[in-house]
């Protein structure tokens, strides 16, 4: 039950405290005094989307803060228990939007998501607003209004078929992708095999092109290589003139025979004796190099044929060899699965159709348990409406002929429903939107509203203007429904009608107040709850316009709200909704 509701900065209300109790609460006013500004803060605090021109002119934020008690619900408490949120029974519902666009919510004091307070807000209140009785009119909807009435196990078989209807979906669109490789693969495979074997045949290795350039530039040098070689060797071992190693070996020779003098002898002469070796073997690798510096025209032509391929290879797949050898990789793993195309067609083939199968055997399910469902929410339905002035009304739950071709798998199922309505004897069934008229679509969303909330077990329910293309006879049904209702859940009830102000257990007054402040003349809007005799003035406005002043005006709006408190004492506890 919804306790307390705080605006503040809401469009013409600054700041705003209303005080709820159990029974129905109308809410009455002038046209244009802010009534709905009451149902849009409530949207708001229940998780609607936000809308910055909701902030009040002049402010940065503006917020709503609604206290239920939720001491009786099991749903909510499971809620906060499975969010770690403790309570004794109060809930808290608090939301803020700010002129920058930024929303902040918090349930119990504690930040929440926005998705997180619209879970618990379905289960503490539900917002009828107009456009609801417009869904009405579309058959896409009915099918949904059906199922809501199922029990748990058809709620179970819904999820059932969902989760079937998603599963087949996603493998037939891998086969069908698959479906479409395979139809392309013969081309591509012709491709990759070609490109493959000349990589094969191309046998690259990293490093090697580093390894061609350094070699070819060897070649291109070979001569002057092959001179400085010559020189070097001519130098240190073999040259006309008396070369270093013929040199340094008296040297060492003769330092070997001082060396018995001292150490300092001895160390020099095997340095010598040193130098003397690794000049040695510096020659003979002189020698050898000298002998492979030639120029070999065969070789230059083999390294620059082998670099024009891996050069090749590199503007094709990748910009050095690395790159190539995994372009290779990536494509034998493409060919590979290819070949495997075949094997995983025939696993995906057969996962689809059992995959349907079990689709097709949870939709004939689902569909047997709606039809099931259809005749009792048409009895009921029949009942809700002859309380609400239509006794003579017919209604069912229409399905569509089942199609020659079985339709592609949808998450609801194979069913397509229609609600349709015969409001007069004598006249046929025909569908909503051919043959209903705005009072007898509001009469029928408050039918459904009621059968839902004596399932769901929702404490708090809100009518904006329900009272829609309505008056008269009728409009007292609808206001004995309405209160009716209130015996059992907390009814809130936006409404221009006298039957149904007269028929509340507490009369709101909301109204506009002008005030001087320093900026000058300010526009805000009030909402207070009537005595007893500004009840009866304001249902007498109500009824008689301008004339609702006068002594017969307020004699009438007295009888009005006694005969409807007669009413309300006279129902026993046998009496429902």
């Amino acid at each position: 039950m919804l306790q307390q509701l705080t605006i503040r900065n809401i469009a013409l209300i600054e700041a705003l405290t209303i005080d709820f109790r159990r029974g129905l609460h109308t809410l009455t006013g002038e046209t244009g005094a802010g009534k709905s500004i009451i149902v849009d803060a409530v949207n708001l605090v229940l998780g609607a989307r936000s809308d910055r021109s909701l902030i009040r002119t002049g402010a940065e934020k503006a917020s709503v803060e609604a206290l239920f008690d939720a001491g009786e619900n099991p749903a909510v408490a499971a809620w906060l228990a499975a969010q770690g949120l403790e309570s004794d029974g109060g809930v808290t519902l608090w939301r803020e939007i700010t002129a920058g666009g930024r929303s902040l919510c918090r349930v119990c004091g504690v930040v929440v998501p926005l998705s997180g307070l619209r879970e618990v807000a379905d289960l503490l209140m539900d917002v009828h607003g107009q456009h609801e009785t417009r869904f009405l009119m579309d058959p896409q909807y009915h099918l949904a209004l059906l199922d809501d009435a199922g029990d748990e196990a058809h709620q179970a078989l819904r999820r059932d078929t969902a989760a079937a209807c998603e599963a087949f979906l996603s493998c037939h669109r891998r086969y069908a992708r698959l479906v479409r490789e395979n139809q392309e693969k013969q081309a591509r495979m012709e491709d990759l095999a070609r490109s493959l074997e000349e990589l094969k045949k191309a046998a690259l290795k990293p490093g090697e092109e580093e390894q061609l350039r350094e070699e070819r530039e060897r070649l291109r040098h070979a001569g002057k290589i092959a001179a400085a070689l010559r020189e070097a060797y001519g130098q240190i071992a073999a040259g006309d003139m008396e070369p270093a190693l013929a040199k340094l070996k008296p040297a060492a020779d003769a330092l070997d025979g001082i060396a018995a003098y001292g150490e300092t002898y001895q160390q020099l002469a095997a340095r010598v004796r040193s130098l003397y070796y690794e000049l040695e073997e510096a020659g003979y690798e002189l020698d050898r190099l000298t002998g492979e510096a030639a120029y070999d025209p065969r070789r230059a032509e083999a390294v620059e044929t082998r670099l024009e391929l891996i050069s090749r290879l590199e503007r094709r797949f990748g910009p050095d060899i690395p790159a190539v050898l995994a372009a290779g990789e990536k494509m034998q793993a493409e060919w590979d699965s290819f070949a495997s195309l075949e094997g995983e067609l025939s696993r995906l083939a057969a996962e689809d159709r059992a995959l349907l199968h079990r689709y097709r055997e949870l939709a004939r399910a689902l569909s047997a348990s709606r039809r099931a469902i259809a005749g009792d929410f048409a009895q009921k339905m029949v009942a809700q409406l002859r309380d609400l002035g239509m006794a003579q009304t017919r209604f069912e739950a229409a399905f569509a002929p089942a199609p020659e071709k079985p339709p592609m798998p949808r998450p609801v199922g194979d069913d397509q429903v229609e609600f349709l309505l015969s409001p007069n004897p004598g006249e046929p069934l025909k569908p909503l939107q051919r043959i209903a008229s705005g009072g007898e679509l509001s009469r029928l969303m408050l039918a459904l509203k009621n059968m839902e909330a004596a399932r769901t077990g929702v404490d708090c329910m809100v009518f904006d203007e329900i009272d829609t293309g309505i008056s008269g006879r009728v409009a007292q049904a609808v206001a004995e429904k309405l209160a009716h209702i209130a015996r059992h859940r907390q009814v809130l009830c936006v409404t221009h009608l006298p039957q149904l102000a007269a028929m509340a257990d507490v009369q709101l007054l909301v109204e506009k107040q002008v005030t001087q402040t320093p900026d000058g003349e300010r526009t805000g809007t009030h909402v207070r709850v009537l005595t007893e005799e500004e009840r009866v003035a304001e249902v007498a406005r109500m009824l008689f316009g301008a004339d609702g002043s006068t002594d017969s005006a307020l004699r009438h709006a007295r009888e009005m709200i006694d005969a409807a408190r007669r009413m309300k004492a006279g129902w026993t506890e046998g009496d429902g909704a």
